[in-house]
């Protein structure tokens, strides 16, 4: 099964670079899928609603796998529980909330920008927060990736890119690219606990607090519950996005660090475009693959020329893969 392999794999120690690119490509392909549901989604199930829903099926597919280990480590997970339910709330259900919500008020070109930000984000952050080095290899990849994403996301057409009009649906989807960026930066810093454990006390964080939204939009008359279709895009995002995605990419940043795991959200508005070839019959042409040539170049550059490891006697305070300087474990 896709889930106890996937589950496997988050839970076993060791690993490198060669085990983080697939996870993280998985990941950015299964959040293209999101970003194609949220387009789809209105009409057919409300935001708060499909946020619901999709934890629901992720616990409930999920916690069967997670529950030993939550139980076998809850002394742990109680003591953060604070943590646990800040870091499911803003990551997973805030972030969920306002990017269905942005979906309907804003077009595809803006909300595949402004995920394209979320690297920037996360490099930025921890270099302000931590004093995360940044390389002159990174600073160029970054930017490599970005025109990546403005390319595919603008079609070539640079006038898109210099007459945005930024609606509330550009503002709400800024913001949960900024949740998700803080969820990303302190990721590393989780309680010392299996990534299983860890995950399933997320998952229902997620659901918990998603209850509150939903009982908002149900009393102002808003809510949608889903059609027949809108039960396929539930079931997708809950088996999809909400948990192999959270999996793989949990265990990339725990791979190879939240900046160079980050890189590979640029990834998403190509696939993107893919995902439109294939299920609405949009082109794939020079552009297209233009976009996809500086993605994946902005990312080797950013690996090939990554900064080098701390110097020994840092080791204790800083690590690429435990982002933080002298924090006291749990």
């Amino acid at each position: 099964m896709a889930v106890s392999s996937v589950a496997a794999e988050v839970n076993k120690p060791g690993g490198g670079a060669a085990a983080a690119y697939p996870l993280l490509t998985l990941t950015a392909l299964l959040w293209a899928g999101n970003a194609v549901t949220s387009r789809w989604a209105p009409g057919h199930v409300s935001p708060q609603a499909i946020t619901t829903l999709r934890w629901l099926i992720a616990c409930a597919v999920f916690l069967p796998f997670a529950a030993p280990r939550i139980l076998a480590e809850w002394p742990v997970l109680r003591r953060h529980w604070l943590r646990i339910l800040l870091m499911g709330g803003l990551g997973y259900t805030a972030f969920n909330c306002l990017f269905y919500a942005a979906g309907t008020h804003t077009g595809a070109v803006n909300l595949a920008l402004f995920q394209g930000s979320i690297p920037v984000m996360v490099i930025l952050a921890n270099r302000i927060a931590y004093g995360v080095p940044v390389g002159a290899g990174q600073a160029v990849g970054v930017v490599l990736t970005l025109a990546g994403a403005a390319m595919a996301a603008s079609h070539g057409d640079l006038t898109v890119l210099t007459n945005l009009a930024f609606n509330r649906g550009d503002v709400l989807v800024f913001g949960a690219c900024l949740l998700y960026a803080g969820y990303t930066v302190v990721l590393p810093m989780r309680p010392k606990v299996s990534a299983l454990g860890f995950f399933g006390a997320m998952a229902i964080a997620a659901l918990l607090t998603s209850l509150p939204p939903l009982a908002v939009e149900w009393a102002s008359g808003h809510t949608v519950w889903p059609s027949h279709e809108g039960w396929v895009m539930v079931a997708f995002v809950g088996l999809g996005p909400s948990l192999l995605s959270q999996l793989c990419f949990m265990r990339g940043v725990e791979l190879i660090g939240p900046n160079r795991a980050g890189l590979f959200v640029n990834l998403v508005p190509i696939f993107g475009a893919g995902l439109a070839v294939l299920l609405i019959g949009e082109p794939f042409g020079p552009v297209q693959a233009g976009a996809l040539a500086l993605v994946l170049g902005g990312i080797a550059c950013a690996e090939r020329f990554k900064p080098p490891p701390q110097a020994p006697a840092e080791a204790s305070d800083y690590s690429q893969t435990r982002t933080r300087r002298k924090i006291t474990s749990p």
